[in-house]
């Protein structure tokens, strides 16, 4: 949408100006002190989505849950993980290409590799095979996790794999996305809130990736496929989980320090994760602790860290993860091959010798293998990161690239403004709410101003904040405006003083994520995504707190009301709610916004900057121009940021 700039062709929509009363400097200081402290809107938060966490089903037999367990298997990856990936990306038959040998110490052998996860975007691998293969060996798949620079030459990983190639296990080294060779700045995993945006679920690419590497072990000629496994640290044991819990050739498993229940990423920031690790409406079919049990009776080992310095301690995960789900290993009579190690020396976040040594004895022993716990020494044996360079094609796709990518192939189709009603309440989740309680917290009557400051309670228990100033010598039915600014309230102070000196009750709202309404520790970006794996969505949530707020201004005597929004978020919240509630507002009035959610791509914007845009689908069904005509008999006019 191409909005044009605000100019003296609104005057005859505007009611007469009368006298100034007050200016911007003298509204600050009744403006800018906090009416809510972020860690109160943090709790809030926090309590609201620990009342949605799913508990694990209760099940009486092996057959129940095996027949539960496949449907969430089949729930998870055709209503999630693939949610609006092309299929023929999904089904596309595998793309390794073998670079060559690279030189390796005595017993095993090494060649480099790279492989098409979706066309145009490629990655890389390592394989690692014993130097004399009789017959068929079992295969490990190694994935990364948030290792920097080094990516998949980072040392404990090389160490791991020469290892298993040396017991006679075929190791598959896969880089990981925004590490070692794919290590680009559009890699970074927080562009997969600008895949959710143009329709296609960000935890897709991941699985592909990863998956991508299992059906390479499969395929090998000299790897027993009843004998597969995967194994990884931190984002490693993420895909860990993900993969061997919804693919079910993963036969041995050993996540390491990688995940833990949504609520212990609600009680503890530090837990929650990146964007994959939260896939958006994930949790509202499966958590974690489903997944782990989704693994019976298949054997698995969870190693974690005592004092981990990274996130997931182990004796906090434990309960969610381990205590509860052993019942689900129980009921096949195999408890025995749900184990659990709790890492020491040296504690922190590592897949180091302790841990290393315990994933060779699980995967020895369940694999048929001599059962054995020792590490081969191969220091000499590692290799530097440019010697493990395997290269790019020329132009490969990045994360962000890809989200273009699609995006250039979005076609909206044709709607009613009832069904495009619909759909949008659906893709941002839009219920609505009212004012439970506005708690007044303070007044000013001075300079001819009367002012009310508020926390506004809704009925969801999540709150938002405000200040209402209107001049004493409005009219008793003054129309109303609400100003929203990205900022806060404490930004919109001239904005504020221009309405009451046009003889209007204004009130500055801070939106839940916004200004005075914004949490800290855990804080927006965190928050967001617990809500939209949750099933929610933050712009849904600021919508229906906008429609509740104008209608509380109209109780208060304003029969006409205008919205005035400055900033890109505070547009997007604006028009979502004028397009969901069309003729609330007569107008509304765009200062510094975007012409099109195509900016968030080209910038681009980064998602911890505006993480309540980042709405899966959303672009993919609707631009602002869109949610500007399904806002009518509404006015919207404004301005873009230069």
């Amino acid at each position: 949408m191409r909005f044009t700039s605000i100019s003296l062709c609104l005057a005859a929509l505007l009611p007469s100006l009368v006298p100034a009363q007050t200016e911007a400097r003298r509204l600050r200081p009744i403006l800018e002190p906090a009416l809510l402290r972020p860690e109160t809107v943090a709790w809030e938060l926090q309590r609201y989505l620990a009342a949605k966490a799913p508990a694990l089903p209760k099940v009486t037999s092996a057959a129940e849950w095996t027949r539960q367990s496949a449907a969430l298997r089949r729930r998870l990856l055709e209503e999630i993980v693939f949610h609006g990936w092309p299929r023929e990306w999904v089904e596309a038959p595998l793309r390794f290409e073998d670079l060559g040998p690279i030189p390796s110490g005595k017993g095993y052998r090494m060649r480099k590799l790279r492989y098409e996860i979706v066309p145009g975007f490629w990655s890389t691998a390592i394989l690692y095979e014993p130097e004399t293969l009789a017959g068929r060996a079992p295969a490990i798949l190694n994935v990364n996790g948030h290792v920097g620079p080094p990516g998949k030459s980072v040392e404990y990983k090389q160490k791991r794999c020469i290892n298993q190639a040396l017991r006679g296990i075929v190791a598959l080294n896969l880089e990981w996305i925004s590490f070692g060779e794919l290590n680009h700045p559009e890699n970074l995993h927080w562009f997969g809130g600008h895949l959710d945006l143009v329709g296609a679920n960000a935890a897709g690419l991941f699985y592909l990736a990863m998956r991508k590497g299992l059906d390479y072990l499969e395929q090998h000629p000299n790897v027993d496929r009843s004998r597969l496994g995967v194994t990884g640290l931190s984002g490693g044991g993420w895909q860990t989980i993900v993969l061997s819990a919804l693919d079910e050739r993963v036969a041995v498993a050993v996540p390491v320090a990688g995940y833990s229940a949504v609520i212990s990423r609600i009680e503890r920031p530090e837990d929650t994760g990146d964007i994959e690790q939260n896939a958006t409406d994930m949790l509202t079919i499966a958590d974690y602790s489903h997944l782990t049990a989704m693994r019976a009776p298949r054997p698995t080992l969870l190693i974690y860290n005592a004092e981990d310095d990274c996130c997931f301690r182990g004796n906090l995960v434990r309960p969610y993860i381990y205590d509860q789900v052993r019942p689900f290993f129980a009921l096949y009579g195999a408890a025995d091959r749900l184990a659990w190690h709790l890492n020491t020396d040296p504690s922190d976040h590592n897949y180091q010798l302790d841990n290393r040594r315990q994933a060779y004895r699980f995967f020895t022993r369940h694999f048929g293998l001599k059962e054995t716990d020792e590490e081969i020494p191969v220091s000499s044996e590692i290799n530097s990161y440019e010697e493990l360079v395997v290269g790019l094609p020329e132009n490969n796709l990045t994360v962000l690239g890809l989200a273009r990518k699609l995006a250039a192939g979005i076609r909206r189709p044709e709607r009613t403004p009832e069904e495009a009603r619909r759909r949008l309440e659906a893709v941002v989740r839009y219920r609505p709410v009212e004012i439970k309680h506005a708690w007044a917290l303070t007044t000013t009557h001075r300079n001819e101003i009367e002012t009310r400051s508020f926390r506004f309670e809704f009925s969801n228990s999540l709150s938002a904040a405000g200040v209402w100033v209107k001049a004493l010598a409005a009219e008793a039915n003054a129309p109303g405006s609400i100003v929203l600014h990205d900022q806060g309230k404490k930004a919109a102070a001239p904005l504020v003083a221009d309405r009451v000196n046009r003889g209007e009750q204004v009130l500055a709202a801070d939106l839940i994520f916004t200004g005075d309404a914004e949490p800290q520790n855990p804080g927006t970006r965190a928050l967001a995504q617990l809500l939209a794996t949750l099933g929610d969505r933050a712009l849904g949530h600021q919508a229906a707190q906008l429609a509740a707020l104008a209608r509380w201004l109209r109780a208060q005597g304003a029969p006409r009301l205008r919205l005035e929004a400055d900033g890109i978020r505070s547009q997007t919240a604006a028009l979502v709610a004028a397009a969901l509630e069309p003729g609330l507002f007569a107008e509304v009035v765009v200062r510094n916004g975007m012409a099109s959610l195509a900016h968030l791509l080209e910038a681009p914007v980064r998602y911890e900057d505006a993480p309540d845009l980042f709405c899966l689908d959303l672009f993919k069904e609707f631009d602002l121009d869109g949610l500007a005509h399904l806002a009518a008999p509404t006015a919207v006019r404004g301005s873009q940021r230069p």
